[in-house]
């Protein structure tokens, strides 16, 4: 039957078959050795700059020139660098030369046995004093880039900031030195850190002959010694208290009377004063500053001290809210207020770092509750979709829907509208409108996540801050802030630090789209 078919097929429609067959294969065959000798000419190519490349690496290495390649739309020609004032312009310096002394401080043990007879300082050799040379001396116009991002046609100068650091020479001669350190405001993570750093590094680094006060009560300390007493304080007194949370000094807000505070100066024969606080107690510092916020809302500076304890102390309350939302039916939802009086970093990072969060409020967004934006319709869906939901609201939210008070505290900041009991009853009223009914649960942690102490990698940042601002003051250096810029520490002016601060997060940044991303709620940013 075969035979016959094919007998059947006219030898022309068989010559056209072959032909058509030919046609194709010599097409593809062109086609596969076209693309070689593209894929060839391509490999060549790569080759010859691989070797201009390799040429160009071995010629910078002769003449000590950088690798990688020259962009030419990308120029920085003028640096201007915030310069901090300098008492050695104004007051004859000591000159001392700078080395760390390294003084010994004598630390007892608190878990040692009391039933020994000897204590360990006697059981082995007593310390003493081992001077050492710095390995690193900062010199003048040491500085540290504020706009490390460049990008095509952008101007081609930028600022500077002082790098922090151990200086050549000393202003003040440790002899006659006499130091005071206050804490004000709010509590954050990290202050007792920065406090026992700055003692160790006065009295270990520098071994000073005067003595170190610590002001109880903030600021009032200089003045009410009916309710509060400096405490003179040592490296053996200090020795614990970063395992703790809080201030060991004490703290208060307002108090500020320049006239009594320099008449305790005076007196007391106070070289450096040290002031860990916000941006309003900034205002009122004349020495050397600590930024403490635990807003975050500081300018210039990469993050605040405690921040990042903060953020993960926050993570336990979120977790409980989840907990709650899930096992309380019918439709949980569950509501965490953090703190950030006009900025969202805290209830932003801790939403990111959850990654259990299905709707977070902050100030810089304007918050729209009902609509085809609304954050109510929103939960609902999410409620639906999950069977619960979690809602993290910062302090500071919801103004512009609940209206701002007249009212202020000590500190001169307003106070702040009940954001997440509100919330509570908005989201318990819409459920009810749509003929449902949601169990809602607020949990308010806010003073939990500041008073808690500071973890790791506070707790180093708090050591750097300690030290450097110790070496500031001492350096001769006035009216100064420590902090991190571009993960360089850095001497700031206080006059630049505070005029743009407090500090709001970027609503069209890329932290909140972050947040967008992670808890699909409507973008209500115009």
């Amino acid at each position: 039957m075969t035979n016959s078919y094919s007998s059947s097929i006219p030898t022309g429609v068989t010559i056209m078959i072959a032909c058509s067959i030919t046609t194709v294969a010599s097409y593809y065959i062109a086609a596969r050795e076209s693309e070689r000798k593209v894929l060839l000419e391509k490999k060549k190519a790569y080759e010859r700059e691989l070797l201009i490349k390799e040429k160009t690496i071995a010629a910078r290495d002769l003449t000590g020139e950088p690798h990688g390649q020259l962009i030419s739309d990308l120029t920085i020609d003028r640096v201007y660098l915030w310069e901090i004032e300098d008492l050695k312009k104004i007051f004859s310096p000591s000159n001392v030369k700078n080395v760390m002394k390294n003084i010994p401080s004598s630390n007892n043990n608190p878990y040692f046995f009391p039933s020994l007879s000897e204590s360990p300082s006697s059981i082995i050799d007593k310390d003493v004093a081992k001077a050492t040379d710095y390995n690193k001396l900062i010199t003048n116009h040491e500085c540290v880039l504020g706009e490390i991002v460049r990008k095509p046609n952008q101007p081609t100068h930028t600022r500077a900031y002082v790098r922090a650091g151990p200086r050549r020479e000393l202003h003040f001669d440790p002899v006659n030195v006499n130091a005071a350190i206050v804490t004000c405001g709010g509590l954050c993570p990290g202050l007792n850190n920065v406090v026992r750093e700055i003692v160790n590094t006065l009295c270990s680094a520098y071994g000073i002959s005067g003595k170190v006060w610590g002001i109880q009560g903030g600021f009032r300390g200089f003045w009410d010694f009916e309710h509060y007493r400096p405490v003179p304080l040592t490296p053996e007194l200090v020795a614990n208290i970063h395992h703790e949370g809080g201030t060991v000094l004490g703290s208060s807000r307002g108090g500020f009377d320049l006239e009594k505070i320099l008449q305790f100066l005076i007196s007391k024969k106070i070289t450096c004063l040290f002031v860990i606080g916000g941006d309003g107690t900034h205002r009122g510092a004349f020495l050397a500053g600590i930024p403490k916020t635990i807003d975050n809302d500081v300018d210039y500076i990469d993050r605040s001290f405690g921040f990042e304890s903060s953020v993960e102390a926050a993570q336990a309350a979120i977790r409980s809210a989840k907990t709650e939302a899930i096992c309380n039916m019918p439709n949980g939802v569950g509501i965490v207020k953090l703190m950030g009086r006009s900025a969202g970093f805290i209830a932003a990072h801790a939403t990111m770092a959850s990654g259990d969060v299905d709707l977070c409020l902050v100030p810089e967004v304007p918050i729209v509750l009902k609509g085809e934006q609304g954050c109510l319709p929103h939960i609902m869906r999410r409620v639906k979709d999950q069977g619960y939901a979690v809602i993290v609201v910062a302090e500071g939210a919801g103004e512009d829907v609940l209206g701002v008070s007249a009212e202020t505290d000590a500190s001169g900041n307003k106070n702040l509208p009940p954001i997440g009991n509100f919330m509570k009853s908005q989201v318990e009223e819409f459920f009810k409108e749509h003929g449902n009914v949601a169990t809602v649960k607020y949990i308010d942690p806010s003073y939990t996540v500041r008073s808690v102490p500071a973890n790791a990698s506070d707790s180093l940042y708090c050591m750097q801050l300690g030290q450097n601002a110790v070496h500031g003051a001492m350096a001769g250096f006035t009216g100064f802030s420590v902090g991190l810029c571009n993960n360089r520490m850095v001497f700031l002016p206080i006059p630049e630090l505070v005029s743009t601060s407090p500090r709001s997060m970027n609503p069209h940044g890329r932290t909140w789209e972050r947040i967008l991303a992670l808890t699909r709620q409507p973008n209500t940013v115009e």
